[in-house]
């Protein structure tokens, strides 16, 4: 992986602008840095190579694809070694509703962003699907009222 003393301050614009909008052209984006196309697609390709970006998206209007519901799922697990932490997490990864997890430290030990088209969907989805973890010690869910900022940027 590249040190980061070797990122230097055009890699760092270079990835703002990709952040605001990775549809940019390698010649869109060296005529805002005032550069020539070659340095900046061989900056990008070692950005790349480098994993600094991971992956180019769509960011989707979910309330567009009738999937309206967002709810936040706070998961404690009974047991905690290794083994049971692992198989959570693999059983998780299965789950195409959850799009994001972490482990978390504090009180519950995993948080799960779930969208869903109605809460009676996210119901079934405990029942038939997140109730078959054995694991799960508890389990506390929270709806989204109204999403006030999302922001995949980082702040760099």
């Amino acid at each position: 992986m590249l040190p980061i003393e070797k990122i230097d301050e055009t890699d760092l614009k270079i990835l703002r602008i990709l952040q605001k909008d990775a549809k940019k052209t390698t010649k869109e984006i060296a005529e805002m840095l005032h550069l020539t196309s070659s340095p900046v697609y061989e900056r990008i390709k070692r950005l790349e190579k480098q994993k600094l970006i991971k992956k180019y998206v769509a960011l989707i209007d979910k309330k567009k694809l009738n999937i309206p519901i967002t709810a936040i799922c706070m998961v404690s697990l009974r047991y905690h070694n290794e083994g049971f932490i692992d198989k959570f997490e693999k059983q998780i990864k299965e789950l195409k509703e959850v799009q994001e997890c972490y482990h978390m430290a504090g009180k519950v030990d995993f948080f799960l962003k779930i969208n869903m088209e109605s809460l009676d969907n996210y119901h079934e989805f405990v029942r038939s699907k997140l109730s078959r973890i054995e694991n799960i010690g508890v389990l506390e869910s929270y709806f989204v009222l109204k999403e006030i900022m999302s922001n995949t940027e980082i702040h760099i």
